[in-house]
């Protein structure tokens, strides 16, 4: 990794109305605030990641988690800019404690349908088992056995890659996960 690369707070984009005021599933009692997505809303590359993770420490002070660090440092160093991603997630609000998993993340699914239909998305990236299995429809597929290939889904080319946070805890992945960055990255410049 780049020691060099210092991750940034990427800004966060408001829910709609409609999501924001969101009581459909129990993660609605569970959160202050729903969380659409961060990073550059305009941008050609969707990062498809599980649910939000903490922004701020237990003081209320912004800061960059471990998942967003090891994201934005593969990015990075496969040569993809900041305005060229937009991060979101599954489900939309952080959970806290134990919920109906299928339910939230159905819920959470038809918002996500929505978002991109909104989006001008030219390539997608799922990060971890879980937003793969939901961003696919298929509740069996695993990462280890699909990445390093791309697959059609929703109407975008799709590659999937480890959890930024699987990463941080198993460093020996993150040549793996450096490598799924990068053919995202080649296709992406070989696109434009």
């Amino acid at each position: 990794m780049n020691p060099e690369f210092t991750p940034n707070l990427w800004p966060e984009e408001s829910a709609p109305p409609e999501a924001a005021g969101c009581v459909r599933c129990e993660l609605c009692k569970q959160t202050t605030r729903v969380v659409w997505g961060e990073g550059n809303p305009g941008a050609p590359i969707l990062a498809v990641l599980d649910n939000p993770g903490a922004r701020e420490d237990r003081d209320g002070n912004e800061f960059v988690c471990g998942a967003r660090r090891m994201l934005q440092t593969a990015a990075h160093e496969a040569g993809l800019s900041a305005d060229e991603l937009y991060v979101t997630f599954i489900l939309k609000c952080r959970p806290r404690r134990k919920y109906d998993k299928d339910v939230a993340r159905a819920v959470c699914m038809e918002h996500l349908t929505g978002q991109l239909r909104q989006k001008q998305i030219k390539l997608a990236i799922c990060l971890g088992n879980t937003a793969t299995q939901w961003f696919f429809g298929d509740l069996d597929l695993e990462v280890k056995k699909m990445r390093g290939s791309w697959y059609t889904v929703r109407g975008l080319p799709t590659a999937v890659t480890y959890h930024p946070l699987a990463v941080s805890r198993r460093p020996n992945l993150y040549r793996l996960f450096l490598s799924d960055w990068e053919m995202l990255a080649r296709r992406y410049f070989n696109e434009m």
